[in-house]
């Protein structure tokens, strides 16, 4: 079994480079899936409005919004990535299909219960079939791309010294 240490390494690095896959993928296939643009904020940026204004009592700027919310998307993918890490060292069926239910868990919880209940984007049954498609398959992309980079990474062999923490 690989130290906590790596298994915390690994699943937080999963995290953010499956949040960068799911950037791609949502670039590439946002026309396939319909999904045009909106001129209202993204949940990402909401939740960055609503920690500024909790921590300071003013909004993020209009400058800094895009920005603030892609560090709430990778800061939430790492976060998620070392959840699962710790979640597949203790229990291996965590990675049942090779992330892929993990990724949709996420997209349930995340998109479909969290985002519409803090106000931050509508409820499951006023978004469109294919919105819900669109972030399906990407959380499908977030949670692959999150067990290939933390099976690789906890592939790497542990120091020659065999120390652990």
């Amino acid at each position: 079994m690989p130290s906590l240490t790596r298994t915390l390494v690994a699943g937080i690095v999963g995290g953010l480079v499956a949040s960068a896959a799911m950037d791609v993928f949502q670039r590439m296939a946002a026309s396939a899936f319909g999904q045009s643009g909106s001129n209202d904020d993204p949940a990402t940026v909401k939740a960055a409005d609503g920690a500024k204004r909790l921590v300071t009592g003013d909004p993020v700027t209009q400058k800094h919004r895009e920005t603030a919310g892609g560090v709430v998307h990778y800061v939430t993918g790492a976060a998620l990535g070392a959840g699962y890490a710790l979640a597949a060292r203790r229990w291996p069926e965590t990675t049942a299909g090779f992330g892929l239910a993990y990724g949709i868990g996420v997209a349930t919880l995340l998109d479909d219960a969290a985002v519409p209940a803090l106000g931050w984007g509508p409820a499951p049954t006023d978004t469109p079939a294919s919105t819900h498609a669109y972030g399906l398959a990407s959380h499908a992309v977030f949670g692959l791309a999150l067990e290939r980079t933390r099976r690789g990474m906890i592939a790497v062999q542990e120091p020659a010294d065999g120390r652990r923490d």
